[in-house]
């Protein structure tokens, strides 16, 4: 949004936490900038709000945005279908109109009572530019002919915590099985990992590269495995969080079979999941060793899988047709 030319009142990225306990630690800074935004909304200045994702602070401000009269656009909004369904009544009072990136979800509010349109998933629009397996190996200095494993441990920090370990060892047991294999580690943008905690080629913020070098991968669960999808690279999903915070989400979470998005695109097992204590190395080396061969039937499986989520995912665009909804609630 800064590079687009957007004056940024406050960086949300400072105020990004995981689980419960952080949100808990970052309440004042929340607290702060809520009062600020509702005294900005009051102004008579505003003429509308665009909510993007972080339900938990976001939904505040729409309550905020409603008391002063002011039009909500929520996009990528709160994953009421899985859990917290209670905040259904809060989202029909207080948005004027979402905009979903998950093809069910549009259906799924609707029947709510809340105005939803799907416009696609916004991940499709980095996949205009992919570079091709040759490109992408290329670039990251692999042999054509290699065998290559990428590992995704996360985005955060807490992530890498409950992650790293079991990934990197889960790499270092399909190494001994196929003495061949490369591993690839993507780092994302502001992140650092030890290089003696993960001793594989590190790949600093260039997802899709590592994506399209690679045969398989072991991915944390989120919007990761979407990009798996996107980039046609078969995957096995796997998560954990700290005990308290899994004991919390898994009385709140219902009605929902899968916790990856890439099966619940198309609401089946497309990939194999590996939650919580089933997140153990040798159980995931077993499942990602075939991928990991060509021609496998595992691999041919899960490849045509892949291009059933691509197709229900639709076209890019997502981020053209959120501007074209906000401009019509603004005209």
């Amino acid at each position: 949004m800064k590079a687009a030319g957007a004056a940024l009142i406050e960086d949300i990225t400072a105020h990004a936490v995981m689980g419960f306990a952080g949100v808990i630690r970052r309440l004042p800074a929340h607290v702060r900038l809520l009062k600020m935004l509702r005294t900005r909304m009051r102004s008579g200045n505003v003429g509308l709000v665009i909510l993007v994702d972080y339900p938990g602070f976001n939904l505040r401000v729409a309550s905020a945005a409603r008391a002063a009269s002011v039009p909500v656009l929520y996009y990528i909004t709160p994953k009421v279908w899985a859990w917290r369904a209670g905040r259904l009544t809060q989202m029909r009072a207080t948005i004027a109109r979402a905009a979903v990136i998950l093809p069910f979800e549009e259906r799924f509010l609707k029947d709510h009572g809340i105005a939803a349109t799907y416009v696609g998933n916004p991940l499709l629009d980095g996949s205009r530019s992919l570079p091709s397996r040759t490109q992408a190996r290329a670039q990251l200095g692999i042999p054509e002919n290699a065998r290559v494993l990428a590992l995704f441990p996360g985005s955060r920090r807490g992530e890498l915590a409950h992650h790293l370990e079991a990934f990197t060892a889960t790499a270092l047991e399909l190494q001994r099985r196929l003495p061949d294999l490369h591993v690839l580690v993507s780092v994302a943008p502001g992140m650092r990992i030890d290089q003696a905690r993960a001793p594989f080629h590190h790949v600093e913020d260039d997802s899709y590269a590592v994506w399209r070098a690679a045969d398989a991968a072991l991915v944390k669960s989120g919007t990761s495995t979407l990009e798996a999808a996107i980039a046609d690279c078969p995957l096995i999903v796997a998560y954990r969080v700290g005990r308290a915070n899994y004991e919390i989400a898994r009385r709140l979470i219902r009605g929902i079979s899968y916790i990856g998005l890439v099966n619940l695109v198309v609401d089946r097992g497309v990939a194999p999941e590996f939650i919580q204590n089933a997140m153990q190395p040798l159980a995931m080396a077993n499942a990602l060793e075939p991928l990991l061969v060509q021609g496998t039937a595992e691999r041919s499986t899960m490849l045509a899988a892949l291009a059933d989520v691509r197709a229900a995912l639709g076209e890019a665009g997502a981020s053209d047709r959120v501007a074209r909804l906000a401009l019509e609630m603004l005209a």
